[in-house]
């Protein structure tokens, strides 16, 4: 079905190289959830969200908050890729001096909405930005994305009572469902299923889409945006470590950055160095 959408797919495996190589440059890093995220971070920065590199402070804008933070390559890339700044800093990852550190820092990088890193707390904000732009009546949409280890944290319980309270329908959550944390299977650790009737029970309208199929995440997107009166959790259903065949499904992963030899056989299987 990606094939219906050439532009998006270049895209992304370009996000999805530029995970790789970032990483192996920094010797550091979370590639499984990174390149789990890249198709619907593709269509958030590339097909769907009202923004202006050229103009950060766009006062429409629709906003994205990463959630999960650790999956920052994969922002990283994206915002590089629509042109905040130079892909060329993207190999400088974790670097002392490097403004692309290991988290996402609002205050250092350009198209970043918000710091964050403590899992469930980057949820609350988005939260508060939907509230705050309804309270200034401005015409905007918010974006954010959640880890399904993530949703382990009880404050995104308390968070989602409050969206659900507020009637937040200019907000869009998206959960990157690819059933692996960095201890291992989700319900090994921490079982999170019923995971769309715990969302349903919350109050918010509740999608479930394959996370890797362009035309699902657009179209999973424009119904949240035709939904009143409650925000909206679109379920993706990704594979962690997607595109890269001795990465996929393995929860070891989570946090290991590729050595030489294996990042170049994970280009390889990409279509080659960026």
């Amino acid at each position: 079905m990606n094939n219906r959408y050439p532009e998006l797919n270049k895209v992304a495996t370009q996000i999805r190289k530029d995970i790789i190589e970032m990483i192996s440059a920094a010797g550091s890093g979370h590639p499984g959830g990174s390149l789990s995220a890249a198709d619907i971070l593709t269509v958030l920065y590339f097909e769907k969200m009202n923004i202006d590199p050229e103009n950060l402070e766009l006062r429409d804008r629709d906003k994205f908050v990463l959630s999960k933070g650790h999956a920052a390559p994969a922002l990283y890339a994206a915002l590089a890729r629509r042109g905040y700044f130079s892909p060329d800093e993207l190999v400088k990852l974790r670097q002392i001096g490097s403004m692309l550190q290991g988290h996402p820092d609002m205050k250092g990088i350009p198209g970043v909405e918000m710091s964050t890193g403590s899992l469930g707390q980057g949820f609350s904000s988005s939260i508060g930005m939907a509230l705050a732009s309804k309270l200034d009546k401005k015409n905007s949409r918010i974006y954010v994305l959640l880890g399904d280890g993530e949703i382990n944290e009880g404050l995104v319980w308390e968070a989602a009572m409050a969206a659900a309270h507020y009637k937040l329908d200019n907000l869009t959550a998206i959960l990157d469902f690819n059933g692996l944390q960095i201890d291992g299977k989700n319900e090994d650790v921490m079982n999170i299923k019923p995971i769309d009737e715990k969302w349903k029970s919350f109050g918010w309208n509740v999608i479930e889409i394959d996370g890797h199929n362009f035309e699902e995440i657009i179209n999973g997107f424009n119904e949240a945006e035709g939904t009143k009166e409650k925000p909206t959790m679109v379920i993706a259903k990704t594979i962690k470590g997607k595109g890269v065949s001795f990465m996929e499904n393995e929860a070891s992963w989570h946090g290991v950055a590729p050595k030489d030899e294996e990042k170049e056989r994970a280009l390889e299987e990409l279509g080659g160095a960026r």
